[in-house]
């Protein structure tokens, strides 16, 4: 195109770049930016904002500011849809703090004046990341600088609030918006019905129902799904199954989610051949079962320790035209690990890194927890090895893993070891690795290293919890240390804490081996009479 004479013009460059990210062809699109750049081809914004994008859907929203000064250069002003691309970018790479930070610096000097698709941009943003009273905020700031929100601004507040289980927060943000002449769409209406699905509130459910219809905008195929999804997750599966009926009499056809949805709640409930049928019949509905419907089914194989048939349906994905993803792997893998096949399971690793996959977190964790499980000490850290060369995100989930794993196999000064280095790596040790590190030491006797480690726990602002105190007694307990016991579950039960079932047990046991043990605290008897 840049080799025909006469040049095409600005308008032709356009919607070729337009074509071409449509197409996903992003790296062309920069290369066809330098070819004209180079040859002094007109430029304006519709172009520099285009290659901005192609920038962001690359994931490197830091290449795009580096466009930029070529506004400045050829007197193009900037304007929202740059910054919102740019903005939408960063969000996309996760990086919520710089997507903030430009936010303000653009409010601030009055760079680019925010309308309400950059608020949406922001809010949407943090409510995705749980931010849900920032969300709020910039509700109200558009509010104060006179931009008016739309249905999106507090749609995007009422899902944030739903999902935070915030009911009565959402339903009044509702109320604001319709004394504003606001109405609620369909979007907001799933939002609410979402919320009250999830709380059991199927009361409100009917009263919101014909609140839609009167306002003459009848439930989709989202509305149901969410219905039938709330019903199965209760396990009242065949309401859910009355609720499909009644889609398709109104004339709204199931799609493959609501059947996913139904074939769920089968299989929490232990009925596979009931899932197994509507699996089956999909595709004489004219309905192709997605990779989701398969990793229900696996997944209900698995928990039944079917592994035969639930290998036979990962086969099927294959066979049907499709391939297994990460999401399939793992389920099959985890599945294989509870049966004790770890030879058939890290062959399926092997065969999954060889299908061009990348093992994400969730594979390394359950390839390590299978690992620790069997005793495979020398595979799961040879594993941990690789997966810290690799990989820069390793969170407190692995290590904790890794923690576990070494005490449960009575490598205590390995463990110990891992976690002294946490705080050298950036990592703050969670409840969870406290609580691991404490019952590595109680089940080695060493009594005083888990009494010290609670207290260095409490030091560095991380509170114990109850399975924290529970671990220790229960060390106390078995080293028959009565008196310390005693001494330390005066202070558990006067944090509000209490005992779980082995604690009790062993309580028991130790009473009936002296009785007076009994009468040594007046708490320790009421615990027992419960």
């Amino acid at each position: 195109m840049v080799t025909m004479k006469p040049l095409p013009s600005v308008v032709d460059f356009s919607k070729l770049f337009k074509t071409m990210i449509s197409m996903k062809h992003y790296s062309a699109v920069l290369s066809l930016f330098r070819q004209m750049q180079k040859l002094g081809i007109p430029i304006d914004g519709f172009i520099l904002t285009s290659v901005i994008n192609s920038y962001c859907l690359m994931h490197r929203a830091d290449f795009g500011f580096s466009v930029l000064p070529i506004y400045l250069k050829n007197g193009i002003p900037f304007n929202t849809v740059t910054f919102n691309t740019l903005l939408r970018g960063i969000f996309a790479e996760n990086k919520v703090k710089d997507a903030v930070q430009l936010f303000k610096k653009l409010v601030r000097n009055k760079i680019c004046e925010p309308d309400e698709f950059m608020y949406a941009i922001v809010m949407n943003g943090l409510s995705k990341r749980g931010h849900t009273q920032k969300t709020i905020g910039l509700l109200r700031l558009m509010e104060q600088d006179n931009t008016e929100p739309n249905i999106y601004n507090y749609s995007i507040v009422i899902d944030a609030l739903c999902k935070d289980g915030n009911l009565d927060a959402a339903i009044n943000i509702l109320n604001e918006m319709k004394q504003k002449d606001i109405y609620p769409d369909i979007v907001t209406y799933n939002s609410i019905i979402d919320g009250l699905c999830k709380l059991s509130q199927w009361e409100k459910v009917t009263t919101l129902f014909s609140e839609m219809v009167n306002l003459n905008m009848y439930p989709d195929v989202h509305t149901f799904n969410i219905l039938t999804d709330g019903l199965c997750k209760e396990g009242k599966v065949e309401d859910a199954e009355e609720v499909m009926k009644h889609m398709v009499e109104k004339g709204v056809e199931p799609n493959v989610i609501t059947y996913n949805v139904i074939m769920d709640g089968y299989c929490l409930r232990g009925q596979l051949d009931r899932a197994r049928r509507i699996f089956d019949s999909l595709r004489e509905k004219g309905i192709e079962p997605d990779i989701f419907s398969y990793n229900i089914l696996i997944k209900g194989y698995c928990k039944k320790k079917k592994l035969t048939k639930a290998m036979q349906l990962f086969r099927e994905i294959s066979q049907k035209g499709s391939k297994p993803n990460i999401v399939n792997y793992n389920t099959i893998l985890h599945g294989l690990f509870e049966v004790g096949r770890t030879g058939v399971a890290k062959q399926l690793f092997a065969e999954m890194v060889s299908t061009g996959l990348v093992p994400n977190l969730s594979i390394y964790h359950t390839l390590l927890d299978g690992y620790f499980k069997y005793g495979l000490v020398e595979e799961a850290m040879s594993l941990f090895n690789k997966l810290e060369r690799k990989t820069e995100n390793i969170d407190i989930t692995s290590y904790n893993i890794i923690i576990n794993g070494l005490c449960k196999n009575g490598e205590l000064d390995k463990a110990r070891a891992i976690f002294q280095k946490l705080s050298s790596m950036g990592l703050l040790p969670d409840v969870r690795t406290y609580n691991t590190m404490i019952t590595g030491f109680c089940l080695q006797g060493l009594l005083d290293e888990a009494k010290d480690m609670l207290r260095k726990m409490e030091g560095n602002n991380c509170l114990p919890n109850n399975v924290t105190y529970n671990v220790v007694v229960q060390g106390y307990l078995r080293c028959r240390k009565i008196n310390e016991m005693v001494t330390f579950m005066k202070e558990m039960t006067g944090r509000g804490f209490s005992f779980d079932a082995t604690t009790a047990e062993l309580l028991v046991n130790a009473i009936s081996e002296n009785p007076s043990v009994v009468d040594m605290l007046p708490e320790l008897h009421a615990e027992i009479k419960k």
